[in-house]
């Protein structure tokens, strides 16, 4: 059964940055490293030509979804953005991810406010991303103090043009500086791997068991874009709700993507649990076991400067004991981020 057809939601991932700090070519390059999955975008330019509309058209066809002459969080309210959503996030559009690519001078906390504000049950906030120049940066800040705001609310931060900045590890650490607890990746000529940011598989061949082999891909290995790490985690056990959500509260800075399925045993024998988080976003889809399969906790973590080894161990420290009791209140944490959930998730 595929994400789409069992209710999952496609990710609208907000990708932001000051003029000429390079999303556009960020863009473009996750179109043609999308490993088979469909991407939708809405892209929006400052100005009444669309030159960045143009330069992505041709790889989205009729997926693109142009807002020119304005800027996106002033020119639309949510209930207009829910419009373009609906379009894109129609089933037969078969879209896998939504990327909205703001002006460089949008203001992304508008953004992310209008995402997470969206009425349409098909769609959930996949991140802000927020691009910066390496070779401009100090200019940057100087120009637009504003700037630190947007780094302290980002999710994930692509430090692009390394390769031009005399000077990149410098202002790699500044931006580490800058940020609250986001994962920061540099980047050339805007490479950076998608599985950072969306599976790259079409939804329609996911099929009950994550399939993550691809994370590593040996033509990336010498570009510094690759300077992730991915973390797997599996459990014959289920996992004790109230010692998952500690952690998964108090995740580490750099860990930017959890996904994956989680079994909580006694407390919900008929559901097993998706989990999407990116950066501080968290959220659990409940959905039937499908028949036959086994019932383990698989997840996958994604994030720079994490503790590979430090992380597995928490992650070991949920699985519950030998006889866990399920409590009418256990699984109270996990149902704060269940959209519309009863309090008994086996009502």
């Amino acid at each position: 059964m595929s994400e789409r057809s069992s209710g999952r939601q496609i990710p609208v991932v907000v990708l932001a940055g000051f003029l000429g700090s390079g999303k556009t070519t960020l863009l473009n390059h996750l179109l043609h490293r999308s490993g088979g999955s469909r991407i939708g975008a809405v892209v929006n330019d400052f100005g009444a030509i669309e030159i960045d509309a143009m330069a992505v058209a041709g790889a989205l066809g009729d997926s693109t979804v142009s807002l020119g002459n304005g800027c996106l969080c002033c020119a639309v309210d949510g209930s207009e953005l829910d419009v373009y959503l609906e379009r894109l996030a129609r089933p037969s559009a078969g879209i896998d991810v939504i990327v909205i690519e703001a002006s460089g001078l949008a203001e992304p906390q508008e953004l992310v406010r209008m995402v997470l504000a969206s009425e349409h049950p098909g769609i959930v906030y996949g991140g802000l991303v927020e691009v910066v120049d390496a070779a401009e940066f100090d200019d940057t800040r100087a120009r637009h103090p504003e700037i630190d705001r947007h780094l302290a609310l980002a999710d994930l931060v692509v430090v692009n043009k390394v390769d031009r900045a005399p000077d990149a590890s410098r202002v790699l650490t500044l931006v580490r500086s800058l940020v609250d607890r986001a994962a920061v990746v540099p980047a050339t000529h805007g490479r950076v791997d998608p599985e950072f940011l969306f599976d790259c598989r079409p939804s329609e061949e996911r099929v009950g068991q994550l399939s993550f082999d691809d994370l590593h891909h040996d033509d990336h290995a010498g570009h510094l874009h690759a300077a992730y790490d991915s973390v797997s985690f599996a459990a014959e056990r289920p996992l004790d709700p109230r010692r998952l959500i500690r952690f998964l509260d108090s995740r580490p800075e750099g860990l930017y993507r959890i996904k994956g399925y989680v079994d909580f045993g006694s407390y919900d024998t008929r559901n097993r649990y998706a989990v999407h988080a990116v950066g501080r976003f968290l959220r659990f889809y409940p959905e039937p076991w499908p028949a036959g399969e086994e019932r383990l906790t698989q997840l996958v973590l994604i994030g720079t400067g994490i503790d590979a080894a430090a992380l597995h161990e928490e992650l070991a420290a949920c699985v519950s004991g030998d006889a866990p009791h399920a409590d009418e209140q256990g699984m109270w944490g996990v149902l704060r981020y269940v959209q519309g959930a009863a309090e008994d998730p086996a009502a």
